[in-house]
């Protein structure tokens, strides 16, 4: 792996150089010291190439040029970056193989990998451009660092000794050399520490193909790689630091990978010096023998660490072919470094396909269109993904004027305001497709259902559809439209398309749907001469796979979107008033509203979820509904832990926990549920369609993922290989236990059925009625008093405490409780704050470290570019003026409905379907 971590601080540089970097407590070459190597352009331009002397680097910490004793770059501020530590991590496996068995070769492979990334992210460097008025950056080409070799892991207390763990530091200075203005300057390093993932590919790749060439077989992990001949408990037993701090940091729920690195370095134990390597060898040998392996001796020597290598072969372009298929499942448009380390991490373990290969193959691949942004950035996107999209856009476009409106001017409506034009646009209408932008809160259910009533008067009775379960059998069902449904069943149910024929489809949640769904709704649409109505908000959550649909048919296509903005959720006028805010973008007004009723409590990390936890206690004692929001499954999981604590204290749920299964959904892409290598022993397999041998609903274990197969196990004992071809007819899980008492409030997971039979939806929330001896579980709906009985196996479950924004939306109560720590900050987005601040009525409470940089994460809005809009420009622009130069069909002359007349079924519009596209 590479980690890349900012030092900003030159006294703690210095500190760590001292204390961490130059030791001979690493124990390289037997206690010997082993100095720092000063590398990179600026080394040779400044001549200090060599040993990473202590006078050079303090100089180097202190923005000083070694040389000269002047000040090297031109601004030395109190904040200013020191450097930026890259750390090249070996595979434990090949720590083992190095330190504990004295394969002195790996040492040479190890450094000649990272030498060689090095100086890859040395071509890439950057430098700001700001004379005369520019704002820009330029390629330099030139980096300086040092690179320290290490060959142990700190130990995880002071009485223990170090595992095995080889690894070399690189200290990147904050210097390159600006050729243009003749004058060493800071660097840019935004872009490298964007691409890291990239440089890690093309790291790991070097490594796993100079050990290959070594003769050592490698095993393909689903994070980084193994040597076969190095046991899984061997690993785990020389895991202990890693082991430790993740201890820790589940202890105090830290997931960011910076917070993980700081966590790492702030719970060092002291190193030992009075060792030697024999020694230490010596006591490795001991600890695998007392494992009693089958393949090591009494001596804790393993035999074979150099297996027969496996023959499987694959070609640049399958590299290519799975990066594309992985990249383009949940984006439309992708950064050309995203799809290359995709397809380097496929290439692992095949050393016959270089590097060289498999960019050539990228670059010569037909199938990619290529587009440069902001002067530099490659993006990139597929002739398949933007077909795609350009049909769906051809569909809505050459929908539009071949309908007779519903009603020739509006009926009697009981709406006013923007909800009456929001009517009145649907059933006056000659577009086949037309949209309400109903924002947060702002009624769109009373919208709705005046709306359905029109439409029927019409002798249409409209189809009602949502993307979810969770919003079309839980939500819309529970609102009074009984028959809706999802979208999926929509699509191949042929009794609900039939009802659909000359009439008319309601998608709610319409923002959710993908552009090859929307696509399909518009072709069925057209197919079956109907109309459809999406009700969506393009400022809520968008659809998890490919294409935000809703908002390219308004912004590419052209589809009106009647819009309904002014809020009757919220009940206080400064709270409503923040929302409206956070609506229209203004996000930093809305945050200065927020904090007139102290709605945004900063508070420390420790500190967080106690008075979260004492808040929402305040709230329910009440009598208040309340709901806790957090941007990731981690937060969330945590706060749980705290408030089922809180919520037995007061005895709202039972005194006594049972332990069930949880399936965790890991959201692996097809290319990678595809991939033997994501694969361990212990994870659930569950079947969407029957196979061959397997039962639709069927849930398997894996026993065992090797080369290019995958053994899976039913609970009968059936054994069978995984059908990997079949990625799309399975979902793949983490299995784990958690307890639930009588009284907890649970939320099922996945769509399934109880043991009688009774269906349960995503998304459901219920409550915990009883636990019999027998470990049957009785749930019960809060919201209809329908009861359910589920075994402790069932699986699809959690506890409903705290949920994502994407699971909130939907959602009200009268308080909201947000966690958002900085932990979280990668997962905020103006679309994830917007969702989770509008869900209450009443208040209104956001939990975090910094309100200044939840402001700079969430200004961000979370749009993905589409295909079209890459293209852009003139082929954007020609493509739009071609579907519009279409010829439309004629209305059909069919009598229109009065409002003051009663509605007559004979009158009911028949629109002409379009050529097909």
């Amino acid at each position: 792996m590479l980690r890349m971590i900012q030092v900003k601080s030159a006294a703690h540089a210095e500190d760590y150089f001292n204390d961490a970097l130059s030791q001979a407590g690493y124990y390289i070459n037997d206690q010997q010291e082993s100095p720092g190597q000063f590398q990179g352009k600026i080394a040779d331009r400044l001549r200090i190439t060599g040993p990473a002397t202590k006078e050079v680097f303090h100089s180097l910490c202190w923005n000083i040029n070694p040389v000269t004793g002047q000040t090297l770059t031109q601004r030395t501020t109190e904040d200013r970056t020191v450097y930026y530590d890259i750390t090249a991590l070996c595979p434990k496996s090949v720590s083992i193989a190095y330190a504990v068995y004295g394969h002195e070769d790996i040492l040479t492979a190890f450094q000649e990998s990272v030498n060689e990334t090095m100086l890859d992210i040395q071509d890439d460097a950057q430098t700001r451009v700001r004379k005369n008025g520019q704002n820009d950056n330029r390629q330099t080409g030139e980096l300086l660092w040092s690179g320290f070799d290490h060959s142990t892991a700190r130990p995880v207390d002071d009485d223990t000794n170090p595992d095995p763990h080889l690894h070399r530091h690189n200290t990147v200075f904050n210097v390159t050399w600006d050729e243009a203005e003749q004058v060493y300057k800071a660097g840019q390093f935004q872009f490298i520490k964007r691409d890291m993932p990239y440089y890690q590919a093309r790291y790991h790749k070097k490594l796993a193909d100079k050990l290959m060439a070594l003769g050592y077989s490698i095993r393909k992990t689903a994070t980084f790689f193994e040597l076969d001949g190095i046991p899984q408990p061997v690993i785990d037993l020389f895991s202990k630091r890693n082991q430790e701090v993740n201890r820790i940091a589940r202890e105090n729920n830290i997931t960011d990978t910076a917070e993980l690195d700081q966590l790492a370095a702030q719970t060092r134990a002291k190193k030992k010096k009075n060792i030697s390597m024999a020694e230490l060898q010596a006591d490795w040998h001991r600890q695998i023998a007392e494992l009693n392996l089958h393949n090591s001796d009494s001596s804790g020597n393993l035999k074979n660490v150099i297996p027969q290598q496996q023959t499987i072969t694959i070609t640049p372009a399958q590299c290519i072919d799975h990066a594309l298929s992985k990249c383009f499942e949940r984006a439309s448009v992708a950064h050309d470094r995203r799809i290359l380390a995709a397809a380097y991490r496929y290439g692992l373990g095949h050393a016959g396909i270089t590097l060289d290969a498999i960019t050539d193959a990228f670059n010569r691949d037909k199938r990619i269109i290529r587009r440069i942004q902001d002067g530099s950035k490659l993006m990139c996107t597929t002739h398949e993904v933007l077909a795609e999209e350009q049909r769906m856009v051809r569909l809505a476009m050459a929908g539009k004027g071949c309908c007779v409106p519903l009603y020739s001017e509006a009926p009697p409506l009981t709406a006013t305001g923007e909800h009456a034009a929001a009517i009145t646009h649907v059933l006056t209408t000659t577009d086949r497709v037309s949209n309400v932008q109903g924002g947060a809160g702002t009624g769109k259910t009373t919208l709705m259902k005046e709306l359905v009533r029109h439409i029927q008067g019409t002798g249409i009775n409209p189809v009602m559809v949502a993307p979810t379960a969770n919003a079309s059998r839980g939500v819309m069902r529970e609102e009074g439209f009984s028959d809706a449904d999802t979208v999926a069943r929509l699509l191949v149910d042929p009794d609900m398309q039939d009802a659909l024929q000359d009439g008319a489809l309601i998608v709610d949640e319409a923002g959710l749907l993908g552009v090859k769904e929307m696509a399909a709704v518009l072709q069925l649409a057209t197919d079956r001469n109907a109309r459809v109505l999406l009700f969506g908000d393009t400022r809520q959550h968008n659809s998890v796979i490919r294409g935000d649909a809703l908002r390219i048919l308004n912004t590419v296509a052209g589809i009106k979107a009647a819009e309904v903005n002014k809020i009757y959720r919220q009940r206080h006028e400064c709270y409503r008033k923040a929302v409206e805010d956070i609506a229209a973008g203004n996000i930093q007004s809305a945050f200065e509203r927020l904090e007139e009723f102290n709605a945004i409590t900063e508070i420390d990390t420790a500190s967080l979820n106690a008075q979260l936890v004492s808040d929402y206690m305040a709230a329910i004692t009440k009598g208040n509904t309340a709901l806790v929001v957090s941007p990731t499954h981690q937060q969330g999981e945590a706060v749980t832990a705290d408030l089922r604590k809180a919520l037995r204290a007061a005895g709202t749920i039972g005194p006594e926990d049972i332990n069930v299964t949880r399936y965790i959904n890991l959201n692996y892409t097809e290319a990678e549920k595809a991939d033997p290598c994501m694969y361990q022993p212990g994870l659930a397999v569950q079947f969407n369609q029957n196979l061959k041998g397997i039962a639709r609903g069927s849930i398997w274990q894996v026993n065992e993922a090797s080369g290019n197969s995958v053994i899976m196990t039913e609970a009968n004992g059936a054994t069978l290989p995984l059908p990997l071809d079949k990625a799309h007819q399975f979902t793949v899980y983490r299995k784990i236990t958690i307890p639930l008492a009588i009284g907890d409030t649970v939320t099922i997971t996945r769509g399934s059925f109880d043991r009688n039979g009774k269906r349960l939806n995503n998304g459901q929330s219920l409550k915990v009625a009883s636990i019999d001896d027998n470990g049957v579980i009785a749930l019960v709906s809060p919201a209809s008093g329908a009861e359910y009985r589920i075994g402790v196996d069932f699986g699809h479950i959690n506890h409903g405490y705290t949920t994502t924004s994407h699971a909130a939306q939907g959602k009200t109560v009268d308080e909201v409780f947000i966690a958002m720590p900085a932990v979280t900050f990668a997962a905020a987005s103006l679309k994830q704050f917007y969702v989770s601040v509008s869900r209450a009525r009443d208040m209104v409470r956001v939990y975090t470290e910094c309100k200044e940089a939840l402001l700079d994460h969430v200004s961000e809005t979370g749009d993905r570019q589409s295909a079209l809009e890459l293209m852009g420009g003139d082929n954007l622009s020609q493509f739009i003026a071609t579907q519009q130069a279409q010829p439309k069909q004629p209305a059909p002359p069919q009598a229109q409905v009065e409002p003051q007349q009663p509605p007559r079924i004979e009158s009911t519009v028949r629109s002409y379907a379009p050529k097909p596209v």
